[in-house]
């Protein structure tokens, strides 16, 4: 039995056989609709005094029946059998309406949501005109044809330097509509014509506007709660537009929404959500961020209403830290965590359950597991679970070696792209790689240092390791994968903790760091403040930092200012580090 969509409530049953025969009825593929179907479904919306939409595929077949506005009886994004900017959905709707106006602004964003090939709105006169010999007919006063029209411009953000975290000028879709006309001359209307040389525009727009194949195209959505001011909301947010861009993706545009709660289902608000599915379609973007963990369930309704992958913070961390592993033991620890992030969202992807096709959150040692059953997954995490317990076994016989040598060991500890491992390769001439993005490093790199020691300045010889980034609100499921690593902080006879000064919200970085290391099970060493970049930092800055850390290091690893000074700071600590063991 063919469905019925919206509301049914108080329906006869003759009534629900006259809408479930609309099914059985064929528009000329060229025609948008005819005198006579158009007379028919005004005729039954007049019966049961609702509005009545009629969705019509390119085959002139009709496919969905619904009672309601355009707005109510809309398809889901999900449903729609193809979607995407640079074309139209191939469905047009034929709509009634009880009062004779033009389509209201709600019918025109349903159309807009479904990128339909037009949207007819057919003002009823609600009794029809009597006809000789009794009945009554021409139920339809007037017709209006509406349809999308291309964007004039599209604003592309791909730099995050360039990056403003503000309210951004949301782009609403454009459309036309056409002056009242009548059924003859809307029946005139030739479809193939208007559809092929719309999609023709739509796609030398999207060809002009876009970015790297290979790259996402992203739309960021920020949520503001009482629990951040809003310096630390908008810090978030450039942050997250950051780690977008280490991950590969340019991001298009930038949605937020102060909130005094997180909504429970979607965690932003019915109206938002529209708003972000509408900017979606018409930005052509393929993937949603949102700057906050989402449960199993908010993705599910999400992805269903907005029709595109939605992926949370942690997700875009955990497909840096896939690219970003090298080594075997980083390659075993990305995996254990992505697969403890994916275990209990399985359930909650449904279609979108599988991510295999490439781009930010399908990357990683372990992505082809994430369609195994709930079981396997357990299981390869216990067996995880053991090569990650096997592997700090490992480090920490290394650690023992190095300690009955007696050398003194220094972690270098500090907020992603502080210049830890630019600053190991200014100390120790290494060779690890450095670049201008967050957890551009994942494994750490041990070095041997000598520093001056003592009143002599004898040369003592030290290890010192450059360790992964820490980010603020560090994943759970990073910090118990990368227990291994960590462990190289935790063993480490003293810490630096490096900054970077040049950051708006280096203060705030300290106070991440240091909660990340407060949470670590066995208490680390002692530890030097140093900050970096101080050729990027204003003068304000510097007198800031003095006056907060007066014991702190002033340096700039890249132009190599402050190193000798560090030298002999880092020499102090050490000797202060082996006294207190």
């Amino acid at each position: 039995m063919e469905t019925i969509y919206g509301n049914l409530q108080g329906l006869k049953s003759s009534q629900l056989k006259q809408l479930q025969r609309l099914y059985h009825q064929r528009i000329p593929g060229d025609r948008i609709t005819t005198p006579e179907f158009s007379q028919r479904l005004a005729a039954i919306s007049t019966e049961v005094n609702q509005p009545v939409c009629a969705y019509i595929n390119r085959r002139g077949q009709v496919i969905r029946v619904g009672v309601g506005t355009p707005r109510q009886t809309q398809i889901p994004p999900m449903e729609l059998p193809r979607y995407g900017a640079e074309r139209l959905s191939g469905i047009r709707c034929i709509a009634t309406h009880l009062k004779p106006e033009p389509p209201n602004e709600a019918a025109l964003t349903a159309m807009a949501l479904q990128r339909l090939d037009a949207l007819v709105v057919l003002n009823i006169t609600g009794t029809g005109f009597t006809r000789r010999g009794g009945g009554a007919t021409g139920y339809v006063k007037e017709a209006y044809l509406a349809h999308l029209i291309p964007q004039e411009s599209r604003t592309l953000i791909t730099s995050p330097a360039a990056f403003k975290v503000e309210e951004s000028k949301i782009q609403t879709p454009s459309w036309n509509i056409s002056p009242p006309m009548g059924l003859d001359d809307l029946a005139d209307q030739d479809l193939v014509d208007l559809v092929e040389n719309l999609e023709a525009e739509f796609q030398r727009e999207f060809i002009a506007q876009e970015v790297d194949a290979d790259h996402d195209r992203v739309l960021i959505v920020g949520l503001m709660t009482s629990e951040a001011t809003p310096l630390q909301f908008q810090d978030t947010l450039a942050e997250l537009a950051r780690l977008v861009d280490t991950a590969g993706g340019d991001v298009l545009q930038t949605i937020q929404q102060k909130r005094s709660r997180v909504h429970p289902q979607t965690v932003v608000g019915e109206g938002k959500v529209q708003e972000i599915a509408l900017t979606a379609q018409t930005l052509g973007v393929n993937l949603v961020v949102f700057d906050r963990d989402l449960s199993p369930s908010q993705v599910r309704n999400l992805e269903m209403q907005i029709g595109i992958r939605v992926v949370d913070r942690t997700e875009v961390i955990l497909d840096i830290f896939a690219q970003r592993a090298q080594s075997r033991a980083g390659k075993l620890q990305v995996e254990l965590a992505q697969l403890e992030y994916m275990q209990p969202r399985l359930a909650g992807r449904g279609r979108t359950m599988s991510r295999l096709g490439g781009g930010i959150g399908t990357r990683g040692p372990g992505e082809t597991k994430l369609e195994t059953e709930r079981r396997a997954i357990g299981q390869r995490i216990s067996r995880l679970q053991k090569e990650v317990t096997q592997l700090q076994a490992h480090r920490s016989r290394l650690r023992q070696r190095r300690q009955h040598r007696e050398i003194p060991s220094v972690a270098l500890v500090g907020y992603t792209n502080a210049g830890k491992s630019t600053l190991l390769n200014a100390l120790t001439n290494a060779e690890v790689y450095t670049a201008d993005q967050l957890f551009a490093t994942l494994d750490p790199t041990t070095r041997r240092l000598v520093i001056p020691y003592g009143e002599t300045n004898e040369h003592q010889e030290i290890l010192i390791t450059d360790t992964v980034g820490f980010i603020h609100e560090l994943p759970a499921s990073l910090m118990d994968a990368f227990r291994a690593t960590l462990e190289e902080v935790t063993e480490a006879d003293a810490l630096l903790h490096l900054v970077d000064l040049s950051h708006p919200a280096w203060l705030r970085h300290i106070r991440s760091v240091r909660e990340i290391l407060a949470q670590m099970p066995i208490t680390p060493g002692p530890a030097l403040v140093i900050f970096n970049k101080i050729d990027q930092a204003n003068s304000e800055t510097l007198a800031l930092a003095r006056e907060e850390f007066p014991l702190a290091v002033f340096i700039s690893a890249s132009q190599r200012l402050g190193l000798e000074t560090l030298r002999h700071r880092l020499a102090q600590l050490i000797e202060y580090a082996v006294d207190s063991r």
